[in-house]
């Protein structure tokens, strides 16, 4: 009998054991009963089992489904996707801003986009609430980057530069309020100018103010206007207020508010977070409402006896009568330059000349009022708080706003922005045709023309045609099979639909001369005059 029981109880393991084994996945109380089960029961429990299985499986995958449906689709905010038009405007803009970089005989550096977080603190003033602090990675407390400048600074003191003069396109965060209509964002592209090194007075800081001047008129984004200051004018106010030299820079940044807050809420702050008395605030009223040309604003301060009294002033002011000749040397207009007392640029570490530069919008144009720029100044001390020896190198540099100026020119050219620069297809007009279209097209890139060709085998040549007015690329080559036996192509202007016969030998000159472009402006890199990797072997 005993015999028996174990022989039985032998037969039906695997399936008890599959129970429990399922039953344990599964979170199902299962126990193996102490008598031996019937084959019915088990049959029944081995199905509701299966049952249970099921319903698991069903459920996880509603869960799924669901979490996936539940996903909402947005950018994070303060940042956005660029489309391929808007792509090709940022980069006709970028390409125009490097261009002058080099005229001037700057050097291209990069930085990481992240810093140790004590790089940059305390760099800010008030905007330093506005750092992107990222999560311990490692032993490293680490940092967005906010601008561009003090890592240019820890670069210079790290490396132990003593001159440079570089540029830099780069991208930085801000954990500011974002408003996209006036190209303000969270994560936003910079470009820097700076000029480091022991010069004669004033002669890097008008170069930066000429620079800024080419850029805005290169771009055409319509009239602007920049405006100079200087830190040790606007420090001599503040002395001559009787404000406490620690209340300074927390002044500066609540005067830095003007350009988009009233100055009734400025005197606010000024009384409520920087406690100041209402004499005080009266004296810095009557400095700040001073702007125009600026020779005009120079002598308003010369003749102010208190104000000249004060050596910080005077300081100030011998910077601006040497920065006014070499602007004028410059030819820079007067009509695009003001010395404006209330410009104060929050951020701590500038200590000399100061410049902004604004969109002058007419009553018509509110919707392009985008804020300031450009911006920029002098910053002689920032470098020496990162030597190990205190060891200064004066800086002066220029940062322009290209997000802003990318909104402007969006709004300006909105009905004309194209988001293709193919300047001809090569198309057929007849069946097997794709091996001397692709031909055809590498001759044309080989020539550094900017060509494509549909990846169909076999497309209709009305759709081809279409494509190119709906891309609005300017003109056409169709072949067929008596063009290719007679080794021409008709070369078709896609704006007037007029053809023209043309050989293949004289293909690229053709379309050269009916784009405008030059032999010069076409030449071939270096990587590719023997065809990429095409490296010889001994």
């Amino acid at each position: 009998m005993v015999m028996t029981y174990f022989k039985i109880s032998a037969m039906f393991l695997p399936s008890v054991q599959k129970l429990g084994v399922a039953s344990r996945l599964l979170r199902i109380p299962f126990r193996v009963p102490c008598k031996l089960l019937s084959t019915e029961k088990l049959q029944q429990a081995e199905m509701e089992l299966e049952k249970a299985k099921q319903r698991v499986t069903k459920s996880g995958a509603g869960s799924s489904s669901s979490a996936s449906s539940n996903v909402i689709l947005k950018v994070p905010k303060g940042t956005r996707d660029f489309n391929p038009a808007q792509m090709r405007l940022r980069s006709d803009v970028l390409s125009k801003i490097t261009e002058i970089f080099k005229l001037h005989g700057a050097h291209q550096i990069d930085t990481p986009v992240f810093e140790l977080k004590d790089i940059l603190t305390g760099k800010y003033g008030d905007d330093s609430k506005l750092i992107y602090d990222l999560k311990d990675q490692g032993g490293e407390i680490l940092s967005l980057r906010y601008d561009l400048t003090v890592p240019f600074a820890r670069y210079v003191a790290m490396n132990k530069i003593s001159s440079i003069k570089r540029y830099q396109v780069a991208k930085v965060y801000r954990r500011d309020n974002p408003a996209i209509a006036r190209g303000r964002y969270r994560e936003f592209y910079q470009c820097d100018f700076d000029v480091a090194g022991q010069y004669e007075s004033m002669i890097p800081d008008a170069e930066c103010v000429k620079l800024l001047d080419e850029i805005l008129s290169c771009l055409d984004i319509g009239k602007y206007l920049i405006k100079i200051n200087h830190r040790k004018i606007l420090d001599g106010i503040f002395e001559v207020a009787g404000i406490a030299p620690e209340l300074f820079r927390g002044v500066s940044s609540t005067i830095d508010k003007l350009d988009k807050t009233p100055w009734a809420e400025v005197a606010d702050e000024l009384k409520d977070l920087r406690a100041l008395t209402p004499a005080q605030i009266a004296t810095i009223a009557m400095f700040v409402n001073i702007s125009g040309p600026l020779p005009k604003v120079l002598n308003i301060l010369m003749t102010n006896w208190e104000f000249m009294a004060c050596e910080l002033a005077r300081q100030g002011l011998d910077d601006m009568m040497l920065l006014i000749k070499y602007v004028k040397s410059l030819g820079i207009p007067d009509s695009r330059v003001v010395f404006d007392l209330s410009l104060a640029r929050g951020l701590d570490y500038y200590t000399g000349v100061i410049y902004e530069a604004i969109l002058e919008t007419s009553a018509g144009e509110e919707s392009l009022a985008v804020g300031s720029i450009a911006g920029g100044g002098r910053y002689d001390n920032l470098v020496g708080m990162f030597d190990a020896n205190k060891r200064k190198v004066p800086c002066v540099g220029v940062s322009i706003g290209v997000e802003r100026i990318f909104s402007i020119l969006e709004q300006k050219r909105k009905d004309s922005m194209k988001p293709f620069d193919v300047q001809v297809y090569v198309a057929s007009a007849q069946k097997d045709m794709v091996e001397h279209r692709l031909r055809l097209a590498s001759m044309l890139w080989d020539a550094r023309l900017k060509a494509e060709v549909s990846y169909k085998p076999n497309p209709k040549l009305l759709q081809q045609l279409q494509y190119c007015e709906d891309t609005n690329i300017p003109w056409v080559i169709v072949i067929g099979q008596d063009e290719v036996a007679r080794g021409v192509v008709k070369l078709r202007n896609v704006k007037d639909r007029k053809e023209e016969e043309v050989s293949e030998t004289d293909l690229v000159s053709e379309i050269r001369a009916r784009l405008g472009i030059s032999v010069a402006d076409s030449v071939k890199p270096k990587c590719l005059e023997n065809g990429v990797g095409n490296e010889t072997t001994k």
